[in-house]
């Protein structure tokens, strides 16, 4: 259980430091941790006229790939249907939408923490 805390602590430090990326991008910071019965998304913004649905992976090395490769088609279903949910429940479904994905490679030792992190832009397409 310990271990669990300590992964969404880690994660929501790293998606705040996304979220402080894409701001000073220009992006306008909706949501973070949006959850709905179909998952999880970790960023919803708006970037100009997109309303952006972003996922933030992190990893320490590329022992097991890059961060952004862990966007797997199952993660796309899932933040897709999220995405839909969240426009629905809402009432978007004028506003053109996209999905980033924000990969940040660092390490996860807080006081002397260093990243980078590389955003992709319309990363991925609306998947079923």
């Amino acid at each position: 259980m310990g271990r669990r805390k300590n992964n969404r602590q880690t994660g929501a430090l790293y998606e705040q430091a996304a979220g402080a990326y894409l701001e000073s991008l220009g992006y306008q910071i909706l949501e973070y941790n949006y959850r709905c019965r179909y998952g999880e998304i970790d960023i919803i913004a708006k970037d100009k006229e997109y309303l952006v649905f972003c996922e933030v992976k992190f990893r320490t090395d590329l022992s097991a790939g890059r961060p952004e490769e862990a966007v797997d088609m199952r993660k796309q279903r899932v933040i897709s249907k999220c995405a839909l949910h969240y426009i629905t429940v809402h009432g978007l479904s004028y506003i053109p939408c996209r999905f980033d994905v924000a990969g940040i490679l660092g390490n996860r030792k807080e006081e002397t923490a260093f990243f980078s992190i590389k955003l992709y832009k319309n990363a991925f397409d609306y998947r079923e």
